[in-house]
């Protein structure tokens, strides 16, 4: 019972890819203020800064709903351009957050993108954050059914600006599945960071079995973190910020496992029909979607390199590889290369340049392992 009691915990940090979990160890109940740096690391020889509770665990209100066809309202924050023309931004992203995590997961890049000019629509999605269905699995089809309607909304809301879609990990399975439904929406780009694509084929007998197990005789079950040791992250100051925000779930029912897990199958199974302009982005310090997952990923999103079907490839898929990047790549300390990235690539399919490198060199980084992991 011990055994199948430690292999659920891995479950649920492992399976569900968890954040709130990474930012367990780091919380602190009760403080009114945490000591860590401005830069969110304690640095030994460095002034420790004083962050007040009240900005880790601020509910922040939401900036308005989308209304979805079976009346479900989900709760979004936007981040808008100081300066925006009137007839809108010259780009709008629909970003999705992970799995247990909120609209909040963007309060690190939103404002960088909306400094360069960028709209942020962050919504929480079913089952997450305040959201009505708030700790309940509701498939992976309706949320990617969910991403496409809210994207055809802001097309109409939006009609002169470019539409990109950005998912982190449980998001961008979701936006994975979105890409490739018959119905697809029109939109500019995918942006898909560390996208959740651990699929069963992926994981060892044991996490398998003791996930059929818990499914079958305590779905309803809900499971907390425990204490795991992933980094999800180099910035203490967004796991704190994670750990405290009320809008994140700590405890996760066994069938919502059992659903991400669905999901990330899903998502491994759709890469090969993936079509872009796509860009995806992965951390060599990822510990939540192993390398092996995403190398496979990989395999299937690019053809083999330097081959004719490399050349005659039409996709429009692009690779990114961050040799010092978490898992939320997004919120790490030097979260400035793959923003400063995004923002390039977009500009680049604004202009109808979508080949050039991204400015950061990860594009090419990504091409290095491809040919040694082809053997080239």
């Amino acid at each position: 019972m011990t055994s199948f009691s430690r292999v659920l915990r891995w479950l649920v940090i492992g399976v569900s890819l968890l954040p709130s979990a990474c930012a367990s160890r780091l919380m602190l109940p009760g403080s009114p203020r945490v000591p860590v740096s401005m830069t969110g690391v304690n640095e030994p020889g460095k002034a420790v800064m004083q962050v007040p509770f009240s900005r880790l665990n601020a509910l922040v209100p939401a900036s308005g709903l989308f209304r979805l066809a079976d009346g479900t309202a989900l709760p979004y924050r936007a981040w808008m351009p100081a300066d925006m023309p009137k007839d809108g931004p010259w780009a709008v992203v629909l970003a999705l957050h992970g799995m247990n995590d909120s609209r909040d997961a963007w309060e690190y890049p939103a404002p960088v993108l909306a400094a360069a000019g960028i709209a942020v629509i962050a919504p929480d999605q079913r089952g997450f954050g305040a959201s009505p269905s708030r700790g309940y699995w509701s498939g992976g089809e309706a949320m990617a059914q969910d991403a496409a309607a809210m994207l055809r909304q802001l097309r109409q809301r939006y009609p002169h600006s470019r539409i990109f879609a950005m998912g982190e990990s449980m998001g961008g399975a979701v936006l994975m599945l979105t890409a490739t439904l018959p119905d697809a929406p029109a939109v500019d780009g995918y942006i898909l960071s560390a996208p959740a694509v651990w699929g069963r084929s992926k994981m060892n007998i044991a996490l398998r079995s003791t996930l059929w197990l818990a499914l079958h005789t305590i779905p309803g079950a809900r499971l907390g973190p425990g204490p795991v040791r992933v980094k999800a992250s180099d910035n203490r100051t967004a796991l704190l910020r994670l750990g405290h925000d009320p809008l994140t779930i700590h405890k996760t029912r066994v069938d919502v496992i059992g659903g991400v897990v669905d999901l990330m199958d899903q998502a491994l199974e759709s890469a090969p029909y993936v079509k872009g302009p796509a860009l995806f982005l992965y951390g060599a310090h990822d510990e939540l979607v192993p390398n092996r997952a995403m190398r496979t990923a990989w395999a299937a999103l690019a053809p083999r390199v330097g081959s004719r079907e490399e050349r005659e490839d039409k996709r429009n898929v692009r690779l990114a590889y961050y040799p010092d990047a978490y898992h939320l790549l997004f919120r790490d300390q030097r979260r400035d290369l793959p923003l400063q990235d995004v923002i390039a690539w977009m500009m680049a399919i604004a202009g109808g340049r979508s080949d050039l490198p991204l400015p950061s060199g990860a594009d090419h980084e990504a091409i290095g392992r491809l040919r040694a992991a082809q053997g080239r």
